[in-house]
């Protein structure tokens, strides 16, 4: 039986194009994140050129510009990368709620793989944490990114 996914091993990105929705919001801590993406894409084989990077004003934001880009056809995925920080209110409740429900929303009505690599952290400084002090959540959106389109050629046989 062969295993489905790439879990193990290095990842290959060479040949996909990919494109990078960066929240203004909280950007901080969603420009390291885009570094980290980009350093992953890099050490997986794809080339500067073919991550097309592009900013939204937050995280809510993500859903219809993330659904465009993807019915362009012409991104192997594409990789959504914002900060939701617990504030005084719910208010980050309904944010990071809709963003990842448009997200995967997204995903499913165009066939393409849209990544959530939207932090929600209680604090500031839990978000620093994920976006390099301790590792970077945009590495891990950017492999998910890489791993899911490996995965939808095979599937698709192309």
């Amino acid at each position: 039986m062969s295993q489905g996914g790439f879990a193990s091993g290095p990842l290959d990105g060479k040949g996909q194009r990919h494109a990078v929705l960066v929240a203004r919001f909280n950007s901080d801590i969603t420009e390291a994140l885009k570094e980290g993406a980009i350093a992953a894409f890099a050490r997986a084989g794809v080339k500067a050129e073919d991550v097309e990077i592009f900013y939204v004003p937050g995280a809510f934001e993500f859903g219809s510009a993330a659904k465009a880009i993807a019915l362009t056809g012409r991104y192997s995925a594409v990789t959504c990368l914002g900060c939701v920080i617990q504030g005084d209110t719910d208010h980050h409740l309904y944010v990071s709620g809709e963003a990842a429900r448009l997200i995967g929303q997204a995903a499913y009505d165009t066939g393409i793989p849209v990544i959530f690599g939207v932090l929600t952290t209680h604090t500031h400084k839990q978000a620093l944490e994920r976006a390099g002090a301790t590792g970077n959540k945009g590495q891990e959106a950017a492999d998910t990114a890489i791993e899911m389109a490996l995965l939808l050629k095979r599937i698709r046989g192309s």
